[in-house]
């Protein structure tokens, strides 16, 4: 991500070869994320800018604009990937590993300006990743800074020297118990330092990235204070040309990390490691800088910078080694898992409350008893096993008669009563015998 030496290297471009030109032609195409996430479309930055004259360009930290001749003013941030081209003209702050073939518009452009004077020249704002932003905003060139999202960022190192001074540090580092470098990369802290910036300085003030803010001495702030300034001023004043940095910096040694047969070890020897900080890979020298505080999280064996350190990760953290698994051990888990599934397909049926079919009330497992409901049809009752062997022979597709068991038909009290002349012939009977008589 361009940080605040290479938005400055664009701004000092923009005042070479756009500040005080008329903008005769603008075009833009729409990009959802570019434009729109912001509040902005491509038809509306087209409009606010043809005809009008630039009047200036200015930064701070990450985002830089141009002040035009009348609001509104555009307002950029480069993302991830963004970058400014100017035709015929080299921007880059890095060699290209391949040469691309000259062609304008170039690819992934979202804007381009054409000035209208003799000496026309031609722009591009170009983004591959779509993670740039492109505002307008609708106020006083003098008012920029006091409206967002400017006045949600933190002093410039380079433009607030003012605002930014020692007591102001202190202030800021006891008020938050976070790691250092976390709180350094937090725009809205200091505007301007990226990942590269705070290893550097950090690097520059032998402080641990991963100690917590509030836990450095006086001596250290004063020494990160004097880091700041220096690292971000002379990265702007070389306009973050790399090949112009002093030799002793960490930028000039840190970009092994991954590379077959690159080197991780500063000229002197000294080991470099690998560490997230603030969601960001960190590059640290331990021999230099040491843990003198509480610390977000150790990373063993980096103070002794010895060859310990080859058994860790690539990001410096030693970690336990998975531990593998054996054959009868995964044998194991799987009986486990059959188990569990039978468990499930044999769990114990529910527990009903019978009445009246039954006779009484009392808890009895379902498929024990007759179900309460009789077939409407026949009046037959079903068991439990005859629905098994009904749905049995469902899936064998055979169709066998259901079997039914014929509630057994209860006599009335009324029907069982003998009438008066059958009651009399019962007597006669009984007296005949009871005498011996025919």
């Amino acid at each position: 991500m361009p940080e605040i030496g290479e938005v400055a290297r664009i701004v000092n471009y923009l005042h070479k070869h756009l500040v005080g030109k008329t903008l005769a032609v603008v075009k833009a195409q729409h990009d959802e994320n570019v434009y729109g996430k912001v509040g902005t479309s491509a038809a509306e930055f087209e409009k606010a800018l043809t005809g009008k004259k630039v009047v200036d360009a200015r930064q701070q930290g990450k985002y830089f604009w141009l002040v035009m001749s009348s609001p509104p003013h555009p307002l950029f941030h480069f993302g991830m990937a963004g970058w400014w081209k100017i035709r015929d003209l080299e921007t880059a702050y890095y060699k290209p590993t391949k040469k691309e073939e000259p062609t304008w518009p170039p690819k992934y452009w979202k804007f381009t300006l054409e000035t209208s004077d003799d000496s026309k020249t031609e722009h591009a704002f170009v983004d591959i990743r779509r993670l740039a932003r492109v505002r307008l905003i609708d106020c006083a060139a003098e008012e920029m800074r006091n409206v967002s999202p400017l006045k949600e960022n933190g002093p410039d190192p380079v433009v607030d020297k003012d605002i930014l001074t020692e007591d102001w540090l202190v202030q800021k580092l006891q008020s938050k118990h976070v790691p250092v470098k976390a709180l350094l990369l937090d725009q809205a802290n200091i505007s301007g330092i990226g990942n590269w910036v705070g290893d550097e300085l950090l690097y520059n003030a032998k402080i641990h990235p991963e100690q917590y803010s509030n836990t450095l001495s006086p001596a250290q702030i004063k020494q990160l204070h004097t880091s700041i300034h220096y690292v971000c001023s002379t990265a702007v004043e070389l306009l973050a040309e790399s090949d112009r940095f002093p030799e002793e910096w960490l930028f000039k040694h840190r970009w092994g990390k991954g590379k077959k047969d690159a080197s991780q070890r500063l000229p002197n020897g000294a080991k470099i490691k690998f560490l997230t900080v603030g969601g960001r890979t960190s590059a640290v020298v331990p021999s230099v800088q040491k843990k003198t505080g509480e610390v977000a999280a150790d990373v063993k064996g980096e103070d002794s910078g010895d060859d310990d350190a080859e058994k860790e990760d690539d990001e410096g953290e030693q970690k336990p080694k998975p531990k593998k698994r054996k054959a009868h051990e995964d044998g194991e888990e799987e009986k486990d898992r059959e188990a569990i599934a039978n468990k499930r397909v044999n769990k114990k049926p529910a527990v009903k409350t019978i009445g009246k079919a039954i006779g009484k009330t009392k808890a009895v497992k379902a498929e024990d008893v007759y179900m309460a409901q009789p077939d409407q049809v026949n009046g037959t009752v079903s068991t439990a096993e005859d629905r098994a062997t009904e749905a049995q022979q469902t899936k064998d597709g055979k169709e066998i008669p259901k079997p039914k068991v014929v509630r057994k038909q209860k006599t009335s009290k009324s029907a069982s009563k003998p009438s008066i002349e059958e009651a009399s012939n019962r007597r006669r009977r009984s007296a005949r015998f009871n005498t011996g008589t025919k």
